[in-house]
């Protein structure tokens, strides 16, 4: 049988920190802008079971975006002659001038790993632009749980496989063995030395002193971890809510740290319900 998909793929142009950039993304459906974030060293196909789920979309527009160096997404003229490195104000500004070049209101954005540390800093930061905040597998801090990174960026390396095999152990022993495996194709397809400047900004970067300061009332906050993530383990995302009253914290079972692609069906339990809520008037 044929069928063609309801996700449609465009170009944004757009200039970050003062230098053009030419952005793919996805979307698919109608109604209140959902802006989905991707993880480090991977791009927006993460997010396809979402925007293919009419339960979804009926209600939702959803825009996935790959990240400059990511994806469909270039780097941006001269790349060669540097170093890719992700910082959190970069991050920002980059998902800030995304949602303004588009004219979105009011947008929902729901980050995973680097994008949902990310959430943290946009509910600091732009809290009174957006709707609702849903942060997976987010924390204020996680302790690396490996040593040096150069290790992704040599000649000798197949970086990708690496990169495949490093991410291999985060996924859920009850996670199907296809989504699984489309997870870690992601990953080995990655630019050279992306996912370690990615990861620069998920190990350097330190929010313990900065969620303090954020406040939830007009823009609700969401974490969901997956009870199998070693990465940012349901702990890191517990300790980063103590200092956040009235955020919704859920312990994704059988998940681990790619809960919309690893498991797409189980993941759906839990991110309706937030859906949802948010949407309900109210």
């Amino acid at each position: 049988m044929s069928e063609i998909e309801p996700i449609v793929g465009r170009y944004l142009r757009l200039t970050l920190d003062g230098r053009p950039h030419r952005v793919y993304f996805e979307e698919a459906g109608e109604g209140i802008p959902l802006v989905c974030l991707h993880t480090a060293g991977a791009d927006g196909r993460q997010w396809r079971h979402l925007l293919n789920d009419a339960d979804v979309t009926r209600h939702y527009r959803v825009l996935a975006f790959d990240m400059p160096w990511h994806g469909k997404s270039l780097p941006p003229v001269g790349w060669q002659d540097e170093e890719y490195r992700l910082t959190s104000a970069a991050y920002v500004d980059m998902v800030m001038a995304f949602v303004r070049a588009l004219g979105l209101a009011r947008p929902v954005v729901m980050g995973c790993s680097i994008g949902g540390k990310i959430v943290l800093e946009l509910a600091r930061l732009h809290a009174g632009e957006l709707r609702a905040l849903i942060g997976l597998e987010a924390a204020d801090y996680q302790a690396p749980w490996y040593d040096d990174t150069s290790w992704l960026h040599r000649p000798d390396v197949h970086g990708g496989e690496v990169c495949g095999a490093m991410m291999s152990g985060l996924i859920a022993p009850q996670s199907p063995a296809e989504s699984r495996w489309d997870t870690l194709w992601m990953y080995m397809q990655g630019g050279p030395g992306v996912f370690r400047g990615d990861l620069h900004f998920y190990r350097a970067e330190d929010f313990r002193s900065r969620v303090a300061t954020i406040g939830t009332p007009g823009c609700p906050l969401y974490l969901l971890t997956g009870e199998y993530d070693f990465s940012c383990t349901p702990e890191d995302t517990h300790r980063t809510a103590k200092a956040l009253p009235g955020v919704s914290v859920t312990v994704m079972t059988e998940i681990g740290h790619f809960p919309m692609s690893e498991n797409p069906a189980r993941f759906r339990r839990y991110i309706l319900p937030v859906l949802e809520e948010i949407r309900a008037p109210g």
